[in-house]
């Protein structure tokens, strides 16, 4: 795609000097910014969790945009922002195989312990 080659003495040139010198050749998806995942933790909950997406130049533009779109209403109080190439996710065909050993573990249910009635519901 315009570009030198791998091993070309300007391949490590960035895509910025690449689209200067090939002059606008590439495509919207090389020229739009990163993928941010972003993830909230609440006023009254422990852990975070995954509230949405975004595009952003880099890390700090990332939060920002984080706290602009995710947080209007002060429901935050802790962001994290991911690049999203950065994440690695299980695939939902290979379920079988990823989560089967636990069928070995049965020693992790609780139903080989009694209960006492005075516990009530737990």
């Amino acid at each position: 795609m315009g570009g030198p080659a791998r091993g070309h003495p300007l391949a490590h040139r960035s895509v910025r000097a690449r689209m200067t010198q090939d002059g606008n050749d590439m495509t919207a998806a090389k020229r739009e910014w990163p993928l941010w995942e972003v993830f909230i933790r609440g006023q009254h909950g422990m852990s975070h969790r995954h509230v949405g997406s975004l595009h952003a130049a880099d890390a700090a533009m990332a939060m920002k945009n984080a706290r602009d779109v995710y947080t209007r209403r002060y429901e935050g109080v802790s962001i994290w922002v991911v690049p999203s190439v950065q994440i690695t996710a299980s695939n939902p065909s290979d379920k079988g195989p990823m989560f089967d050993p636990a069928d070995d573990k049965t020693y992790r249910h609780p139903t080989f312990f009694d209960i006492p009635d005075d516990v009530g519901a737990m």
